[in-house]
């Protein structure tokens, strides 16, 4: 018995893993004004597949859906099987709102009342 796939059919295999990969995941990263499917999150990085990306480069935005996830300042590591690997020089978690820069007691009031005339 032989584990020998011709180049076709090794092919076709990594097209069909990418394209579920595709559809799978809800992680996009945002270059520019276009948005591209991520097929991998990793620690260090993540890849993209190398047919639909350009060469992406500099500072990108990672989301989950609609939801920011995180600013990376990105390179191009490899290409691997189809997908373009990027990794990490800088990645920083989103937020939804200013950091304060002072300390708010968790008893202090939210709001204060005026009074009237």
């Amino acid at each position: 018995m032989t584990t020998y796939m011709s180049k076709e059919v090794r092919e076709g295999l990594m097209a069909a893993r990418r394209a579920g990969l595709k559809k799978a995941s809800r992680l996009r990263v945002l270059a520019g004004e276009r948005f591209y499917p991520v097929l991998s999150l990793r620690e260090t990085g993540f890849s993209v597949d190398a047919e639909d990306a350009p060469q992406l480069r500099g500072l990108v935005d990672l989301y989950e859906g609609g939801r920011h996830l995180y600013q990376c300042l990105i390179v191009a590591s490899e290409l691997d099987c189809g997908e373009l690997r990027y990794e990490f020089k800088r990645n920083t978690m989103a937020a939804d709102r200013a950091p304060l820069d002072h300390y708010r007691d968790p008893e202090a009031p939210i709001a204060l009342l005026g009074k009237d005339g």
